[in-house]
């Protein structure tokens, strides 16, 4: 009983149950406890800009050719594209077919106000955007936690530090002893990870009430069922190209798929996620690349929602899209969709942008949104963070950068805990 007590995963479900619980029964003290999952996920910011520092460092440093680098920042470019556009292709087909907003009655789903995320979405300047890519400070990029902005800083500064040579040694020395402490401040700040997760899931049930979900139930449905299938499906069949298990590389990183279920934030167990992918087989250089970068730019959970409630809303106001205008609607959540980094909140900004951008569908039908957003942005993060785990694996196998001994003994520890806790 004390190894089941004692297992996070465990935990964090307890947490995630109570949290339902306190929210549903008692929704004025739960909504008050958001910043217990603030404190967390906080907590976890605090290492994140340097943990991807020092793996991207380290990882360039160690791999010394810099036509590699390029060359793995480039097919990660490309992955991110083709696989997101299918995500894209595959929301729109789907709420085609299925069709959850037909007979949607507008008076019956609770409003709220959108004046903020419209106004944002209309100021959205994609050139602005692509610049901001690029730091002007480097130390106040890692102080805001601009994760592209760290991730440029890092690769450059992995690049400087490969052209030293010999000389450079070490300055890697002492970063990979400054790696392994911040690693055990994550350790650390790990424990608390029930608490965040039950704040959070009070939180959201006790501010926005089970109650918001029935009018739109079937928009939730068809969300969740297209996610499942894009995950069980499109990056199954990724990750059985190079003979790896889903299902397997899932229970790896369970609890960290937990603590994002319960805190709303695929930002929660990015770090956790980059350790236990390099503890898994891959390669140091390619989790520092393509994590940091996927975080932005691989968001698939975040593009099937986007071009469902995209076409969601042209249904409840009962605007015929003809072929052309969805496919412009592609194209245009092919670009936008990349502004929407893995926080709560921001994918909504983005939809926003879209509806202004298209010219076609009432911006202000985003209020309809706001009861269920908060429950869909769960399934959002967490297609995130699998959808870039499985980038990451794919990436290292294709550059033969992969240790697959690693990737078994590491499969083989989850099955043995499993079982002992299981015994217990």
């Amino acid at each position: 009983m004390r190894k089941l007590l004692n297992n996070l995963t465990f935990r964090v479900l307890v947490a995630i149950t109570l949290g339902i619980i306190v929210g549903h029964f008692s929704p004025a003290t739960a909504a008050k406890l958001k910043p217990l999952g603030d404190l967390f996920i906080n907590l976890i910011k605090m290492v994140i800009a340097p943990i991807i520092f020092l793996t991207i460092v380290l990882g360039i440093s160690n791999m010394g050719d810099l036509k590699k680098v390029g060359r793995v920042g480039g097919k990660a470019l490309l992955y991110f594209e083709i696989v997101t556009t299918l995500a894209l292709v595959i929301g729109i087909v789907i709420a085609n077919v299925i069709k959850p907003g037909e007979g949607v009655q507008t008076g019956a789903v609770q409003g709220g106000d959108v004046s903020a995320y419209t106004s944002q979405g209309k100021e959205m300047d994609w050139v602005k955007f692509f610049l901001h890519i690029v730091p002007d400070n480097a130390i106040r990029s890692f102080a805001e936690g601009e994760i592209l902005q760290v991730l440029v800083f890092s690769v450059l500064f992995g690049i400087g530090l490969t052209r030293m040579g010999d000389r450079g040694h070490s300055l890697i020395q002492t970063f990979e002893k400054l790696s392994r402490v911040f690693f055990n401040i994550l350790n650390v700040v790990m424990v608390l990870a029930p608490l965040g997760a039950f704040g959070g899931m009070a939180f959201t049930i006790g501010k926005y009430g089970l109650a918001t979900l029935f009018p739109l139930a079937k928009l939730m449905g068809t969300v969740y069922a297209t996610m499942f299938l894009f995950i069980f499906v499109v990056l199954n069949l990724i990750l059985r190209y190079y003979r790896i298990s889903l299902w397997s590389v899932l229970k790896y990183i369970k609890e960290e798929l937990l603590i994002v279920l319960g805190t709303s934030s695929s930002e929660s167990a990015l770090p956790q996620v980059m350790d236990k992918l390099e503890s898994m087989g891959c390669s140091r250089s390619v989790v520092g690349l393509v994590i940091p970068a996927g975080y932005s730019f691989n968001l698939d959970g975040t593009t099937i929602y986007l071009s469902m409630a995209t076409i969601f809303l042209a249904q409840v106001f009962n605007i015929d899209l003809t072929i052309g205008q969805e496919l412009t609607i592609i194209g245009i959540l092919m670009i936008t969709s990349k502004g929407a980094a893995g926080v709560t909140g921001s994918g909504f900004i983005v939809l926003a942008s879209t509806l202004a951008a298209i010219h076609v569908i009432p911006v202000e039908g985003l209020a309809l949104l706001l009861g269920v957003d908060r429950f869909m942005s769960e399934a959002r993060s967490i297609t995130n963070i699998i959808g870039n785990t499985v980038a990451t694996i794919f990436i290292a196998n294709n550059e033969n950068e992969f240790d697959r001994t690693k990737m078994q003994k590491a499969f083989g520890k989850v099955e043995r805990e499993e079982l002992t806790n299981y015994k217990y």
